[in-house]
């Protein structure tokens, strides 16, 4: 990232320190890395819970037509 691309922002210490401890020994180099990751993980997961959700799939509503139309409510 460049230096534009990236804002700062403050964390207290002692949550800082037990982020610095939970990342030892991962793939994850400084806290900021490690904030970043969880931050898109929970944004995500918060957005994909945002969508509003279908009643049926395409495939079950052509299920539900087929069956309608063999039993004569639809042409």
């Amino acid at each position: 990232m460049t230096e534009s691309n990236i804002t700062t922002i403050s964390l207290p210490k002692v949550l800082a320190e037990k982020i610095k401890k939970r990342i030892e020994g991962t793939g994850f180099n400084s806290v900021s890395s490690y904030v970043t990751y969880v931050m898109r993980q929970v944004l995500s997961n918060v957005e994909s819970q945002d969508k509003p959700k279908e009643a049926f799939s395409e495939q079950d509503e052509k299920k539900v037509k087929e069956r309608l139309r063999s039993l004569g409510y639809l042409d």
